[in-house]
């Protein structure tokens, strides 16, 4: 690259263009080094370019927008003991390795919907991941801080103390109740700093009666009242704050939907209600994350949450719903598998669901990492570009596993399926 020169350029030998949903070969990717920018997209004809992607398939960065940056496989540590025997300090550097993870499995853009005890820690996380410059490699990254949740739902919950919350002062959210309580969580969250709110609509509340009737300790039921989640709803809204929320059950799904939240996350129990599933189709300012990996990837323990996850998902196809998003609920399984998501949507017939949704965090031309717009190949967007090997058309999972490029806003990060060393 000419040093002098404040722009570099990028040969895709067929780029994605979510504009068409369709497939463009021969693409120029003009790319701003100072802003981290797109300029501009232009056919190639002939000449030299810095980047030569031709070989390659190149996409907008992926966004997984359900993860937990603080949590790690389950299969190594459970939830409880993650919280509870690992210091903050422990959880903290792995999360910048979890960072570094995902960006190298090309997704660009995350949303944390939660710390799970690790307080305030992932504003900091922000912090580090942004600007021309990072602390350290990772992905785009957007925060809930902590999940709201009401007394005696969440955990982790101790055996000797049943009426406390916590154990040794470790939560895994933030317990608020009634319309007050609510209101004042919702502003001390928001001035602290979150890009969105999450609120547990459902839970399995009765967990400590696992034990003695395992059915009612594993179910979930709803928690806050219409009234409440009406109200945080309004509160972060009128703030400038999307809502993210639980759900699972249809009587918490609803409660949402109505209430206005801007996404919905699981909903695996909403094929229960047809109704329910035909307001959600003509509800388009509601995003659907259905987390199918985390369910898929806890199957074996339970088996009924996966049939459940499944069959909600290709209801809701053939009821023509499109306004789904990839989220896999990322921590409870590695990170880097993100891609899982992607995977099992086409695998259950819904290819459609896996193009770039233009998740903008803010207003173009301003200097804020996370108010550049992004998942869009275009001028003004961020150069956030993923290159992967292969034809997504005819070998779908086995190309998504082919990462060869990675570009964060206008920065290299992989480049011929290896770590660009300075990173």
């Amino acid at each position: 690259m000419d040093a002098n020169r404040n722009t570099f350029t990028i040969l895709a030998g067929r780029l994605f263009d979510p504009s068409i949903e369709d497939f463009v070969a021969s693409q120029v990717i003009v790319v701003s080094k100072t802003a981290g920018l797109i300029v501009d997209v232009h056919d190639y004809t002939t000449g030299s370019v810095d980047i030569d992607l031709r070989h390659l398939t190149v996409l907008p960065g992926f966004v997984d927008a359900h993860v937990y940056m603080f949590l790690h496989s389950y299969s190594e540590t459970s939830w409880t003991d993650q919280l509870t025997k690992e210091s903050l300090a422990e959880r903290t550097i792995r999360a910048t390795v979890h960072a570094r993870k995902t960006l190298m499995a090309g997704f660009t853009t995350v949303r944390d919907l939660g710390t799970e005890g690790a307080g305030d820690a992932d504003l900091a996380l922000r912090r580090c991941l942004a600007g021309p410059d990072p602390i350290i490699p990772g992905p785009r990254y957007f925060c809930a801080n902590r999940a709201l949740v009401t007394t005696g739902s969440y955990g982790p919950k101790s055996s000797i103390h049943p009426h406390s919350e916590g154990v040794e002062g470790i939560t895994g959210a933030e317990v608020t109740d009634g319309i007050d309580e609510c209101v004042k969580a919702v502003r001390r969250q928001v001035g602290a700093g979150v890009d969105w709110i999450k609120i547990y609509a459902d839970y399995s509340v009765r967990s400590r009666v696992a034990s003695v009737s395992p059915a009612i300790g594993a179910r979930a039921m709803p928690t806050f009242m219409y009234s409440e989640i009406k109200v945080m709803v309004d509160i972060a809204h009128a703030l400038g704050v999307k809502v993210a929320g639980h759900a699972k059950t249809v009587e918490a799904v609803s409660n949402l939907l109505k209430a206005g939240a801007n996404t919905i996350e699981h909903g695996s129990q909403m094929y229960k209600d047809a109704s329910l599933m035909d307001a959600f189709c003509n509800s388009p300012s509601t995003i659907w994350i259905p987390t199918l990996a985390v369910y898929y990837e806890m199957r074996h323990n339970s088996p009924q949450g996966w049939e459940d996850a499944r069959t909600s998902f290709q209801r809701a196809l053939k009821m023509g719903m499109d306004n789904i998003s990839c989220g896999g609920d990322t921590g409870p399984f590695p990170h880097g598998d993100n891609a899982l998501e992607m995977k099992l949507m086409v695998r259950l017939g819904g290819w459609k669901c896996i193009r770039p949704i233009n998740w903008k965090g803010g207003q173009n031309g301003t200097s804020g990492d996370n108010d550049i717009w992004f998942g869009n190949v275009k001028a003004g967007w961020a150069a956030d570009l993923v290159a992967l090997e292969g034809n997504l058309e005819d070998d779908f999972e086995g190309t998504l596993d082919r990462v060869s490029f990675v570009m964060r806003g206008g920065k290299v990060y992989k480049l011929d399926g290896k770590a660009v060393q300075d990173v």
